[in-house]
């Protein structure tokens, strides 16, 4: 994540003093160039967006997708340039599972998306650090929480809250990231447990996002930064965004 953001710490003057703390941290390869700029300079760069213009762009892309009109054909196109620098405007926390791939589902091209994956789609403090580096280096304007639709690590959490069944290595720890939403829908008795755990999770998950000190809170509350949740469906493709 070296040198692939050469404006972004000029632009957002918000986070200008966390950013530039990100940013030596890892080196500060990234402080020379943005302030190698010109003065005179004020063409803003690709992701300087606003959260709802970014919104939208996700909702235009999966209609696309759902339709089968995804304009993202050639990903040969503009290497040279993202190979000097990267823009996403969109951070998302999404699944492992192999059957959903956010670039594909919002039709996005690379470069556009900047995703953190792992089985569950909760916010951990790796994933945070990520998001955290995707926030106030990058300047990416919207986060979304992903869930979809047959998840087996909301399925395996619920099997573990109700029978009690074991599980081997590592996993139980994944169980114990996905308990709290997980529980809360379960309290409700939902007619549907899988659909409605999925959802909560994704709830909890955001609401972790915006209130994680002290880069993301601080960017949800100056609103620079809109984090929102949403649930993809395998069998149609569509994403359902969620009342918060």
């Amino acid at each position: 994540m070296c040198n692939d953001h050469p404006s972004q710490l000029t632009r957002r003057h918000l986070l200008g003093a966390s950013a530039v703390a990100a940013s030596a941290a890892l080196g500060g390869s990234l402080v020379a160039p943005a302030a190698a700029q010109s003065a005179g300079e004020t063409a803003p760069a690709p992701n300087d967006i606003s959260p709802s213009e970014a919104l939208q762009r996700l909702i235009d892309g999966n209609d696309r997708y759902v339709n089968n009109v995804s304009r993202n054909v050639d990903y040969s196109a503009d290497r040279a340039g993202r190979a000097a620098a990267q823009y996403p405007f969109v951070g998302f926390v999404s699944c492992a599972d192999s059957r959903i791939a956010p670039e594909l589902a919002f039709d996005q091209g690379p470069g556009d998306v900047f995703v953190v994956r792992v089985a569950g789609n909760f916010v951990d403090e790796n994933g945070l650090a990520s998001i955290e580096f995707g926030v106030a280096v990058l300047g990416i304007p919207l986060l979304v929480v992903l869930g979809h639709t047959s998840c087996g690590a909301i399925a395996a959490t619920i099997d573990v809250l109700e029978n009690g069944t074991v599980l081997p290595g590592h996993l139980p720890g994944l169980i114990d990231a996905l308990k709290p939403g997980v529980e809360k829908a379960l309290a409700d008795k939902p007619e549907d447990a899988l659909a409605a755990a999925t959802a909560e999770n994704v709830r909890f998950n955001v609401e972790r996002l915006k209130t994680a000190t002290p880069i993301v809170s601080e960017a949800v509350a100056a609103g620079t930064v809109e984090v929102v949740g949403a649930v993809y469906d395998i069998a149609t493709g569509k994403v359902e965004l969620l009342d918060m």
